[in-house]
């Protein structure tokens, strides 16, 4: 197994979940999403404790799911409010397994491991996504790869030159010195590009054509999370890599939830602080950041089918690879601490 139980890992999108049962593999659990009555989220096992049939083929009835097989009415709990034959007394043994789900930052979050561990405290820290003075918007993609590839993708920015020439690709990217960190589970990967012309994007947003200050910052947030910190600033206003705020600043939103050992599920998003009232914009860096990430996608599942391919060869790692290698180190000594 490649990836931690006891954590929180990105389901849905909030506008995903809605009255129909929607389901969705988070680390090999077959999970059904749905709404209640009063908004809220259940997650349950996606069988009928009966014969297994997915729940999510069934119905909503108020506030709990009706199995589309023999009719057996289940209760947010898991636990059976009618039996098929409904003169039966509900059999409490027959239930299926719920987690524990929370709704934060536009997502809908689902606990995968010990439910008496769960804490919302310990959701990630995606404070761009839900702070007043930016706006947020993203999508979703299956992706058929290692959720680790993605991170180690996201963590080495360089690719951008190659992968991305004819989007945000900049051969600065080559020649900026990187700079890692690791503080406890959080590796840092920074870059600092001072007075250089700025690439369309960045040139659009800050709405002037004068040389910038261009940074990039990767951070690798366990279990399953990098988020890119991203913007120019005018040369003359003298900014820094610690201080950053007089341009234009983004956050690429990235969260790779593990669906098996070699697929995963990739919800990714831009929050900004500039003309967020824009809708328009809004759509069209959403649109811009499909038609990026569909190269990487296409790269990582390609790589994936050569890994499987290849069984006698493994990674070597270059200077360009520390952050994603300091993030793998992290994961695989998180996994070892829960399963001792």
């Amino acid at each position: 197994m490649t990836f931690i139980r006891n954590r929180w890992y990105i389901a849905a999108w909030d506008g995903e979940v809605a009255n129909a049962p929607l389901s969705r593999k988070i680390c090999g659990d077959v999970i059904v999403l749905y709404r209640k009555l009063n908004g809220n989220v259940v997650a349950l096992r996606d069988a009928c404790p009966h014969r297994l049939l997915p729940l999510s083929l069934g119905t909503r009835e108020g506030d709990s799911l009706r199995c589309k097989y023999h009719g057996m009415l289940l209760g947010e709990d898991g636990s059976p409010q009618e039996m098929p034959l409904v003169n039966e007394k509900p059999n409490k043994s027959l239930c299926t397994q719920s987690y524990a789900v929370a709704e934060k930052y536009r997502y809908i979050w689902v606990w995968i491991g010990d439910r008496e561990k769960a804490d919302e405290n310990t959701i990630p820290n995606f404070w761009p996504c839900d702070t007043e003075g930016w706006v947020f918007d993203g999508g979703y993609s299956r992706v058929a790869c290692d959720y680790r590839l993605f991170i180690d993708n996201l963590m080495d920015l360089t690719h951008e030159t190659y992968v991305h020439a004819g989007s945000i690709g900049q051969k600065e990217l080559m020649e900026s010195p990187l700079e890692t960190s690791v503080n406890g589970n959080t590796v840092t990967l920074s870059r600092w590009m001072p007075n250089i012309s700025p690439p369309p994007f960045w040139r659009d947003a800050l709405q002037q054509d004068t040389p910038v200050d261009r940074w990039q910052i990767c951070e690798f947030i366990e279990p399953c999370s990098v988020n890119i910190d991203v913007g120019v600033s005018p040369t003359k206003n003298n900014d820094s890599l610690e201080d950053h705020n007089s341009g234009v600043r983004g956050f690429v939103i990235d969260s790779m939830t593990p669906e098996t050992e070699s697929s995963c599920h990739y919800f990714w998003g831009m929050a900004r602080n500039f003309q967020i009232g824009d809708q328009g914009l809004t759509q069209r860096i959403k649109a811009g950041q499909d038609s990026i990430f569909n190269e990487d996608i296409e790269i990582l599942e390609r790589q994936q089918q050569s890994i499987i391919d290849n069984p006698d060869m493994r990674f070597r790692n270059l200077s360009i690879d520390s952050g994603g290698a300091h993030a793998r180190r992290i994961i695989l000594r998180l996994q070892g601490e829960e399963n001792e």
